[in-house]
């Protein structure tokens, strides 16, 4: 009997808090290791989607004194993992939002720039998970999507791809615990050991 196709589809963003959780370099080599664990021994990755957006690059007002501060970035590592085999990156953007204090409640003496944290928002990953999702569901490219996030907002989407006909798998690794809304909308849970 042939293996099941599948896509692995990793929010980026997931992975790296998961890593930093148990002190791993995230790194392109990372990344790819631990999508090939996520496949099970009957099945074969047709594409591993990897959706992360570069750190934000851009100049921003220092939230107390208003000097102007750069934010600098390397986006070479994405260029890195979208050449190695299977992978497509997906990519979003990252946004400043301003400032949150780094300690709250807030001391009451004399605030510097240094007791503030800059803020991003990541936008248009979500999206593009959706949108991936939808393709296949489409085309039924593959028979199972193996998704690799914690975010309620791809309910709509597995609930879509199972619809739809394809089998969903959520990769639970050891350090983090799914939302039981996630949970509720795919077909099987799989904890993934990391590299």
């Amino acid at each position: 009997m042939a293996n099941c196709k599948v896509a692995v589809l990793i929010d980026g963003g997931f992975l790296r808090v998961v890593a930093k959780r148990i002190q791993k370099t995230y790194d392109p080599d990372f990344i790819e290791s631990f999508a090939h664990q996520c496949r099970g021994t009957d099945e074969d990755i047709f594409r591993i989607l990897y959706y992360d957006c570069a750190m934000y690059s851009g100049t921003v007002k220092l939230p107390v004194s208003g000097n102007a501060f750069e934010f600098k970035s390397n986006d070479n590592w994405l260029h890195v993992l979208s050449h190695k085999n299977l992978f497509a990156v997906r990519r979003g953007v990252l946004k400043f939002r301003g400032y949150k204090p780094r300690k709250t409640p807030v001391a009451p003496t004399t605030l510097t720039d240094d007791d503030f944290e800059p803020v991003f928002e990541q936008k248009g990953v979500d999206m593009r998970i959706g949108l991936d999702i939808a393709a296949y569901s489409a085309n039924h490219a593959v028979d199972r999507i193996i998704l690799v996030s914690g975010d309620t907002d791809c309910v709509p989407a597995l609930k879509y791809g199972r619809r739809a006909g394809l089998q969903t798998v959520l990769v639970e690794p050891p350090t983090m615990k799914l939302a039981s809304e996630l949970l509720a909308h795919a077909d099987f849970k799989r904890v993934v050991t990391l590299p």
